[in-house]
């Protein structure tokens, strides 16, 4: 097996690796895990008087 071929066959396997990582990203499986995934961030579980103390200790700040 010469260096071209050796070359086809990596780029064969990217190229089919990222084929089978997009059908997995968009398959109605991982919907669901992906939507609570993306409005997490909305989610207030922190109170925000406990984090503002917290904050302050970690930069130094002083009140």
């Amino acid at each position: 097996m010469d260096f071209a071929t050796f070359n086809g066959l990596y780029t064969l396997f990217l190229i089919i690796i990222f084929v089978a990582l997009i059908l997995w990203a968009y398959s109605k499986k991982q919907k669901q895990t992906f939507e609570e995934m993306g409005n997490s961030i909305f989610e207030d579980d922190l109170d925000s008087k406990q984090y503002e103390s917290t904050s302050s200790e970690h930069t130094g700040a002083k009140k």
